[in-house]
């Protein structure tokens, strides 16, 4: 038989157990419903404005040629502009001259978002054929400026009507797209949005089936989208727009790897750039990002350079 002291030591201790307990699993509870901290990137330095001379409309969707020797953009992609590709001669890193309209690719619908491979093969989205094919991407071979044998990209498309890729770009070697899945069902707007991995397969694409898992953490947020590969392959920048609220503003982000084989780790945002940003594109040494932003009603381009680590 038990002491009643004793008994009396024994529940009490037995109760501050359990009160521990309970305080352990609440605060387990509390953290695991809280966001994930949000990570920041702090190599690139501050903004820059990117100036296109001879030409004072918006830009959007830029992305520097491999060589560097030009800038595609296009135009506002917001009714009532007719939005189409253009381009610009680079004169230096914050200066390109305007050469017009790229030759043979527009139409009077909808082609933006511009990448090109290292053999001058040009990608884009167009809306041209979605009623008909429901398919927005498309490529064509780009010289100086005019692009020829232009043709729907196969394989891509999930063919289902309100799922629209209409976001791209091509990886340096010509072996992999990064494109977008946007669900834009009963709405003009998308209300999902998430990268894909499609590698390159007799003549056209088909989707990677480790894509899920390579870009897990990339479409961990609400919506994830305007991919931009480095040359190498092991930095992947994009837009997120993370919060679930109206009045989140799209922000860059960057996820990195060691090894292509590799998945992408928990993207770091990119620090120093305020308000709506979206669209990077990165030249091929690594060291300039640029990007569109909107200022003062209209989208104009900035870039900022990485910092020596």
């Amino acid at each position: 038989m038990i002491p009643p002291a004793s008994l009396r030591d024994l529940v009490a201790r037995i109760a501050n157990i359990a009160l521990v307990l309970a305080l352990f699993l609440a605060g387990c509870r509390q953290v695991q419903s809280q966001e994930p901290k949000e990570v920041e990137y702090h190599l690139f330095r501050s903004e820059q404005r990117v100036i296109i001379r001879g030409y004072s409309g918006d830009a959007m969707e830029p992305f520097l040629a491999r060589d560097g020797r030009f800038l595609l953009f296009n135009n506002r992609n917001e009714a009532p502009e007719n939005t189409n590709l253009h381009y610009a001669a680079r004169q230096d890193d914050l200066h390109f001259d305007y050469k017009g309209e790229i030759q043979g690719v527009n139409t009077a619908a909808l082609e933006g978002v511009p990448s090109l491979d290292k053999d001058g093969i040009l990608y884009f989205v167009s809306s041209r054929d979605y009623d008909q094919t429901l398919s927005t991407l498309y490529r064509g071979r780009f010289v100086n400026g005019v692009v020829s044998q232009v043709e729907l990209v196969p394989g891509v498309s999930r063919h289902e009507r309100g799922i629209v890729n209409f976001d791209a770009e091509i990886s340096a070697d010509g072996k992999t797209l990064f494109l977008v899945d946007g669900d834009f069902t009963g709405n003009p707007k998308p209300k999902a949005a998430v990268i894909v991995m499609a590698v390159k397969q007799d003549g056209g694409f088909r989707r990677d089936p480790q894509s899920d898992i390579i870009l897990h953490n990339v479409n961990a947020g609400r919506l994830a989208y305007a991919p931009c590969i480095s040359s190498d392959g092991l930095e992947l920048f994009f837009t997120r727009v993370a919060k679930l609220n109206a009045a989140a503003q799209p922000a860059l982000f960057r996820a990195a790897r060691k090894r292509l084989d590799e998945p992408f780790g928990v993207p770091e945002r990119i620090a120093g750039i305020a308000g709506f940003v979206e669209g990077p594109t990165l030249s091929s040494d690594g060291r300039r990002l640029y990007y569109h932003k909107r200022e003062n009603g209209h989208f104009v381009l900035y870039m900022m350079t990485r910092k020596t680590r």
